[in-house]
């Protein structure tokens, strides 16, 4: 049986729980259960299906890709949109994050080869909720995020490793980035 693993960076607090509240606003708002699958994060590997045996070698091979990174700063700004379907928190433009993501996937295509790369061009962002927002309702929540701004900066010290046992995201295991 193939599990449904996730590689994200994770922001502390005071950072993780304004996101969180945002989550749960719009869970109360729309009863969007996506909203509130998975805690604050910014993906670096999408989800991918991978046997079991992959959580050990993931583990020890993510250890080994982490201690060749540096941390870094992430600023978040504002609110977006993918179509109607995902609002999300903006990351502005950060080259360490990006060079951090095309390190990994580098990284997997030589250690993890069944991670496949991702088609789509790596767009960081955290997602508020996604894929079960009404329609009826779109229009008002972007009406609404247009008009609110929310700002915030956090240390990017480590990433880590999710799996979903069919109900819901785990951390794993949690990958720390030496110093820059």
């Amino acid at each position: 049986m193939k599990l449904l693993y996730l590689i994200a960076l994770v922001p502390p607090e005071p950072v993780r729980g304004q996101v969180w509240a945002l989550k749960q606003e719009l869970h109360q708002r729309t009863s969007s259960r996506n909203a509130i699958g998975l805690s604050p994060h910014i993906t670096l590997v999408p989800p991918t299906r991978q046997p079991e045996p992959f959580t050990a070698e993931a583990t020890a091979s993510l250890h080994g890709f982490a201690a060749t990174q540096s941390a870094f700063e992430v600023r978040l700004q504002d609110f977006g949109w993918f179509t109607n379907r995902t609002l999300f928190v903006q990351v502005a433009e950060n080259p360490a994050l990006r060079q951090l993501q095309a390190a990994l996937m580098g990284w997997c295509g030589q250690h993890l080869p069944t991670i496949q790369p991702e088609a789509r061009p790596y767009t960081p962002h955290m997602t508020l909720a996604t894929r079960d927002l009404p329609p009826a309702l779109v229009p008002e929540l972007q009406q609404d995020f247009a008009g609110r701004h929310y700002q915030a900066t956090f240390p990017v010290k480590s990433f880590e490793l999710f799996r979903h046992d069919r109900r819901q995201w785990h951390s794993l295991a949690t990958f720390p980035l030496p110093p820059a």
